[in-house]
């Protein structure tokens, strides 16, 4: 019992029912009825990082709600590592799809079922079992390490910005380590190292002055409606390639190796569109399913509006229309100048009868950790010795705001260390987390303190 390790694989009952204890908390950050069961994670979360021998335990308010931050900086000259992680979870609703109650953790075969399992209780579990192991087998980490766990994560992190800004120098560190993704596939262990970034757009379009009644003034005036569909058709060409000038001059080319990375993956293009009930799928031509949804850039509508859409009939031009429309971003393109391209090239084709009006109203950054940093290379090395099986490169074609926030604010790159699954309904009823992923990230993330120190060095 004197190994890490063997103390891990030892107390793995344990460690199930103490995760449990947490996920029996109700602590969903959007209903104001439940602050108090916030607060009581908080303290729960507080509680037992005081009982596993982290230091410097505190509970720190925000204007919404706190940050639990611990830290243990007994390893002088090693790496130091801020791990990230959310107690917050998304509502329950709706019950009735649900199994077993959400916050009564089931285990049913090798998952185990609760609102929280796997975002993010259970993933934030994993380093503290991984810390807890180490302190008490040696009485002592191979590294330092800070905790960073919040409460606003599932409503936007609204307040998490100003934190980190406000305590840099609480939280320095050489690296970021986040467990809130997934892996590529069960039995498949993988390590994330890029995402896309965000620019978001709304276009309104005004024509007439009020509703006209078709009839009257049909073939009249432009209707506003077809010159917004003539605008979103005008975003792509008939290659699936974007259309916005510049847009693609910034975009960073994938590498040979990454492409490499990407093949070895086991996808299957007939059976991801077969799951989402397609005979085909669509695409930048020239490049394969997952570099669309994780290295090229996109331009998508995602919600269109105007004129009558009730029940019946109403024959009107309407006057107003609008559309919302997101881009996703790669390394090295910027948001706020996609967002400058976009407005341009929509005002330039848009065709005379109508007022255009262009809004950014959202922009995230893209990320990406070059895979031969020293935290990549350690967790590729931990995930092999903690899964038996040598891990897979990916990306991730959504955003994670809080990484680029690290790296404009600290300074300091993203590890992407994630033990969920594609399938494990998170945000949906019956959410899961499977239960050899979790004792298999506990063992993986103890190889990755103990690893560091060497991918580290220069």
């Amino acid at each position: 019992m004197n190994s890490p390790f063997s103390f891990i694989d030892a107390n793995t009952d344990r460690y199930l029912k103490e995760l449990s204890d947490l996920l029996a908390i109700p602590s969903v950050s959007t209903d104001p009825e439940r602050v108090p069961d916030i607060k009581r994670c908080a303290e729960w979360l507080a509680d037992h990082m005081r009982g596993i021998g982290l230091q410097n335990v505190q509970i720190m308010p925000t204007q919404g709600h706190p940050v639990v931050y611990a830290d243990w900086l007994g390893a002088p000259g090693k790496p130091t590592v801020l791990i990230y992680g959310h107690y917050d979870v998304q509502p329950p609703e709706p019950l009735e799809l649900w199994t077993s109650p959400p916050f009564q953790a089931t285990v049913r075969g090798d998952d185990l079922f609760a609102r929280g399992a796997s975002d993010d209780k259970g993933q934030t579990f994993i380093h503290l079992k991984a810390v807890e192991a180490f302190i008490t087998t040696q009485g002592a980490l191979p590294v330092n390490v800070k905790f960073l766990i919040e409460g606003e994560e599932e409503i936007g992190s609204e307040h998490l910005e100003g934190f980190v800004r406000d305590h840099a120098a609480m939280l320095k560190a050489d690296l970021v380590l986040i467990s809130d993704s997934s892996m590529f596939a069960k039995g498949v262990p993988s390590i994330c190292y890029g995402l896309r970034g965000l620019a978001y757009m709304q276009i309104d379009l005004v024509g007439p002055n009020r509703d006209l009644h078709s009839g009257s003034y049909g073939g009249s005036v432009l209707n506003p409606i077809q010159a917004l569909s003539e605008i979103i058709s005008r975003l792509h060409d008939k290659n699936g390639r974007v259309t916005i000038p510049g847009f693609y001059d910034d975009v960073r080319k994938l590498s040979a190796k990454e492409r490499t990375a990407f093949k070895k993956l086991p996808w299957s293009d007939a059976k991801y569109a077969r799951d989402l009930g397609l005979r085909r799928l669509y695409g930048e031509k020239g490049f394969t399913t997952l570099e669309r949804l994780w290295a090229r850039p996109t331009a998508e509508c995602n919600g269109i509006w105007g004129g009558f859409t009730d029940e019946g009939a109403k024959t009107v031009l309407p006057s107003r229309v609008s559309a919302k429309i997101s881009m996703r971003l790669v390394p090295d393109q910027s948001s706020s100048k996609a967002a400058r391209l976009f407005e341009r090239y929509v005002k330039a084709i848009a065709p005379k009868g109508v007022q255009v009006t262009v809004r950014s109203l959202h922009g995230g950054e893209p990320v990406i950790t070059p895979i031969e940093s020293s935290g990549v290379r350690a967790a590729i090395v931990a995930l092999e010795r903690g899964f038996g099986k040598k891990p897979l490169y990916q990306r991730e074609g959504g955003s994670i705001p809080i990484v680029v926030q690290f790296k404009k604010l600290l300074k300091i790159d993203t590890v992407l260390l994630g033990f969920g699954l594609p399938d494990e309904n998170a945000h949906a009823p019956d959410e899961f987390l499977h239960l050899p992923n979790f004792y298999g990230g506990i063992r993986t993330v103890a190889h990755f303190f103990e690893v560091l120190p060497e991918t580290a060095r220069p």
